[in-house]
Formats: C-alpha cells, sequence, structure tokens
C-alpha cells in the first residue's frame, strides 16, 4: 500500500512539473506574441529546452498548445512561428468585431450598475497614466476595458474567445496604437460606456465595431511597420523617416 507520505512526495513533484510546464509555456507565448520568433521561423525542441534550461518535455507540450492557439505551425523536425499575414490578420480582426459587438449586446441585458461604475473608475484611472507610458502598457490597459465588458456580458465562453484573440493581434496592436490618438481612444470608451448605461444595444454594438475595427489598408500599413521592427535594428527603425 502507497504511503501518505509518498503520495505527498508524488504530488508535489506533479505540482513542480506543473508549475515548470506552465512557466516555459507563458515565455514561449509571449516570445511567440512579440515575434521574438521570427515569421517563418524554425524552432527547435532541443535548442529552446537549452536556451531555458528545462526539459525537452515541457518544451513540446508548450510548442504543442503554441500550435493550438494559431502562433505555431508544423514543421518538419519542429515547429515554425506563423507568417505575419494580412488575410489572416483581417479575418482575427473580423473576428474580434463579432466577439466584442456580442459580449456589449449582452452586458447591455446583464451588466450592474457595480460593474459599471467599476469600468468607469477604470476608464478615469487609465486616463491618468503619464503621457510617456509605454505602448505595450496602453495595449494592456485597453484590453483591460474591453475584458471588463466582457464580463459583464457574464459568458465565460466569449470572454476566452476574447482573450485569444487579444493575445494573436497584439503584435499589431502595439504598432497600430502609436499612431492611434490616445484622447481619441478614451473618448470611444466613454462613448460605449455612457451607451451601456444607457441599456441602447443598437448605439452599443456601432460603437464598439467603429471603435475597434481595422481597414485593409491600415492591417497592411501596421505590418509593414511591424516587419521593420522586426528585422531592423532598433536604432535604425527610430532614424526610419
Amino acid at each position: 500500500m502507497r504511503s501518505a507520505k509518498g503520495h505527498n512526495g508524488a504530488m508535489k513533484i506533479s505540482n513542480i512539473r506543473h508549475e515548470r510546464g506552465s512557466s516555459v509555456y507563458s515565455t514561449l507565448r509571449d516570445m511567440a506574441i512579440s515575434y521574438e520568433f521570427k515569421p517563418g521561423e524554425r524552432l527547435s525542441e532541443s535548442e529552446l529546452a537549452l536556451r531555458l534550461g528545462v526539459s525537452r518535455t515541457p518544451v513540446r507540450e508548450a510548442l504543442t498548445r503554441l500550435v493550438a492557439d494559431g502562433f505555431l505551425l508544423p514543421a518538419s523536425r519542429g515547429y515554425m512561428r506563423r507568417e505575419l499575414d494580412v488575410k489572416e490578420s483581417l479575418d482575427l480582426y473580423e473576428a474580434r468585431v463579432a466577439v466584442e459587438r456580442e459580449c456589449v449586446r449582452l452586458a447591455v441585458e446583464r451588466a450592474t450598475d457595480a460593474q459599471l461604475d467599476e469600468a468607469l473608475a477604470y476608464l478615469e484611472q487609465s486616463q491618468r497614466v503619464a503621457s510617456d507610458t509605454p505602448i505595450r502598457q496602453l495595449v494592456d490597459l485597453d484590453e483591460g476595458f474591453h475584458l471588463r465588458i466582457a464580463d459583464m456580458a457574464g459568458n465565460a465562453e466569449l470572454r476566452r474567445m476574447l482573450a485569444s484573440l487579444n493575445e494573436r493581434i497584439r503584435f499589431i496592436r502595439w504598432i497600430d496604437m502609436e499612431s492611434v490618438g490616445r484622447d481619441s481612444t478614451q473618448r470611444e470608451h466613454l462613448e460605449i460606456l455612457q451607451a451601456l448605461r444607457a441599456r441602447d444595444a443598437q448605439a452599443s454594438e456601432r460603437l464598439m465595431a467603429e471603435h475597434i475595427g481595422l481597414r485593409r489598408e491600415q492591417i497592411v500599413e501596421a505590418i509593414a511597420r511591424g516587419l521593420t521592427r522586426i528585422y531592423l535594428p532598433q536604432e535604425q527603425v527610430q532614424a526610419t523617416p
């Protein structure tokens, strides 16, 4: 019969492995999101394991998850970072519009006054951040606002879908945020909240779609700038007119 001590030891090892696996996945996911893995770059389990100082097993598990998450593609002898593709980016933005319109429609029906008050307080707090706040932090704040609306919708699957879409378009959003006026973004957030408070589903959906949609030419421009950022040293990017 297995002793309690042996059982506890096995559980502890399992927990350590789980934590290590989650850490490896998070690290590799962040590298994929930021295109530290360049578009089309082939990835090797053994090389990544050596780089991260772990065994190949958690790396293999993480890479398999990243394929399912839409960041990587299987390739001969390993995996490959997906290309920055205009059509795929358009598809992702269209999916985001569809998910967020449904979230805001449900939020009109289900949001509590307390949730609306908290979202307003969050928006006011984000308006007070310094003007030189890094772009990545600004995008985090923006995602936080939209996830609050998803929470108001009361649908866990819609929220999960939105969080996944956010990760896959985050790099383009970092690039696009550099040319988007922060004041206009905050104003549009406030207009959406006001429509939610008025329980105006039609206005809420229209404002959300106008706020988050990107035209093809905007995506093409963002991808071009993103590829420059990926392949050129930062000092050359800053010197580029």
